[in-house]
């Protein structure tokens, strides 16, 4: 009898070191790198039918969890009220991490996990994360034992869509929106106006879309070409769109940031009402793309209720906080040769256009702030000058008349680094899309993977107690070449996955190496799921 117990034993064992070794060894590999990991002994192991606990004000990230499990693995997920019988348990307490809102615990035993923060956004972070260790096998799902701390080295992580040069539709925004919440990206800047089209309903004035949507032709090839496509191209978000795409959003806890261009960048808008511009023609919404066109006749009363009107209705739309006005890109020959912009200039005392630019941004800073707003705009709105034609327009800066609001977030794009020092000493938050390190439709020659990967939104030698006002980055696709999805996919993908490492583990942890190697099950995703991916 006792032979026979031995040998049963001896059996059972093999059995379970059997089950053990068809276990696959994992290691924890996610892509942005956490900000702490342990690795536990063993591998979780479960089959497809999950319980899951989750209190009700989790009950849009669960509706999540059962989307995405389905969709990944065709799991299926029962509630239960008994976190201890849950397979996965989501649970808000207040105590984790209570002084990072985005942040969240994952903790993954060989038969149960659980994902913990203090606010909801925090949990998705950690569903996200675990998205990425899951594995199947011979219809078992498997991942790494281990616990994860994890939360954001910066506050503002975006990714810009320009679709005023190209317009994409819903379809390819939610798609965008996906890809951001997974890499844990938190604001989409939405470029919706500019010389080729101006992309959202305002019922007010109707003409910005029935006119200023549309174009009859495309520049090709390149900026500056000269040769045309001859193609008729529009479209526009009607309001009820613009809703659902922002609660689509926000259900991936996404900020939303929308951006109107003004003063310059008008010509769609002033193709639809000629009154807008500061010469009073008529135009058409242009087909090339640049910098040449009429701006905005910032001395109008009628313009400048056109602004409030147009204000109004936008942030009626958009939730966030933060209002972009662009301010990028002024021509001040418009203004100069103007005898109206003269006579309001002398009148206000002023005296050279960067003047007046800052005299109009703090008019719409305080519209904004009355609104309930934050206004952000490119660098130019401080009054430096960072273009030759600018330079050659005007041959002062506006810091001897006029001071940018120091409500405002000063986006940073072009010029001397130097610049965002200067911003921050003056007590401006800033955040960092320096364009020779982040513009997306730049191509992989000029900003390979690797210079995308080590993009340090904070310039050397910033002081310790200016550190915290670089909110952070954000990487732009400006839309000029980017007529198709498959276009626009190729200068996305990969480099949004350095961005969003970079904004969300800092730059202290860096390793290229370990972040290709993260990148490679993503990369394989990509190349099935989305159209036009190529491995570079």
């Amino acid at each position: 009898m006792k032979q026979n117990t031995n040998l049963f034993i001896v059996c059972l064992l093999l059995i379970l070191a059997g089950c053990e070794k068809n276990a696959p060894t994992l290691s924890v590999s996610v892509l942005p790198e956490p900000q702490e990991i342990v690795q536990k002994d063993g591998t979780f192991k479960a089959g497809k039918n999950w319980q899951i606990a989750y209190p009700e004000s989790l009950a849009t990230e669960a509706a999540l969890v059962e989307q995405w499990w389905n969709t990944d693995y065709a799991i299926q997920l029962t509630k239960t009220k008994n976190e201890k019988k849950a397979t996965l348990s989501l649970v808000l307490d207040n105590s984790i991490l209570p002084e990072q809102a985005e942040g969240y615990l994952l903790d993954i035993d060989k038969k149960t996990i659980s994902i913990r923060a203090s606010r909801p956004v925090g949990i998705l972070h950690g569903i996200q994360t675990l998205r990425q260790l899951m594995q199947e096998e011979n219809g078992q799902i498997f991942a790494p034992t281990c616990t994860i701390t994890d939360y954001p080295a910066f506050s503002w992580r975006a990714f810009m869509l320009d679709e005023a040069r190209y317009f994409k539709g819903k379809e390819v925004v939610y798609e965008l929106l996906d890809e951001m919440s997974r890499l844990k990206m938190n604001t989409f800047h939405w470029h919706l106006t500019n010389d080729q089209g101006w992309r959202i309903e305002i019922k007010k004035y109707p003409l910005l879309t029935e006119v200023g949507a549309w174009r009859d032709s495309s520049e090709i090839h390149r900026s500056h070409s000269g040769i045309y496509d001859g193609k008729v191209h529009g479209g526009f978000y009607i309001q009820d769109e613009i809703r659902e795409i922002v609660n689509y959003a926000a259900d991936r806890h996404i900020m939303i940031v929308p951006e109107v261009s003004m003063p310059g960048h008008a010509t769609a808008a002033i193709a639809a009402y000629p009154w807008l511009g500061v010469s009073g023609k008529e135009v058409k919404v242009s087909p090339k793309f640049g910098v040449h066109y009429d701006v905005f006749d910032v001395s109008s009363p009628r313009v400048m209720e056109f602004f409030e009107d147009v204000i109004d209705e936008v942030i009626a739309l958009f939730p966030a906080p933060v209002f972009h006005i662009g301010g990028d890109e002024v021509r001040y020959n418009h203004w100069n040769d103007s005898p109206k912009i003269q006579a309001y200039m002398r009148k206000n005392g002023l005296k050279t256009p960067p003047e007046l630019q800052v005299f109009f941004t703090n008019h719409i800073s305080n519209l904004l702030d009355s609104k309930g707003r934050i206004m952000m705009g490119w660098n130019e709105i401080t009054g430096d000058k960072l273009h030759d034609y600018q330079e050659k327009e005007s041959k002062e800066t506006a810091s001897s008349g006029q001071t940018l609001n120091p409500n405002t977030i000063v986006h940073f794009w072009k010029g001397d680094p130097k610049l965002i020092r200067e911003a921050l000493d003056k007590g401006y938050n800033i955040v960092n899309s320096y364009h020779q390190s982040t513009y997306l439709d730049y191509s992989y020659q000029t900003i390979p993977l690797e210079k995308a990967y080590h993009f340090n939104p904070i310039p050397e030698d910033t002081p310790a107690e200016l550190q915290k006002k670089v909110l952070g980055l954000g990487c732009q696709m400006w839309g000029e070449m980017i007529p198709t999805v498959e276009s626009m996919n190729k200068k996305i993908y990969p480099r949004i996955a350095a961005y969003a490492e970079t904004g969300w583990t800092g730059t202290d942890k860096k390793d290229y190496d370990r972040f290709l190697q993260a990148l490679e099950p993503i990369r394989e995703r990509w190349s099935r799921e989305l159209p036009g991916f190529e491995m570079p």
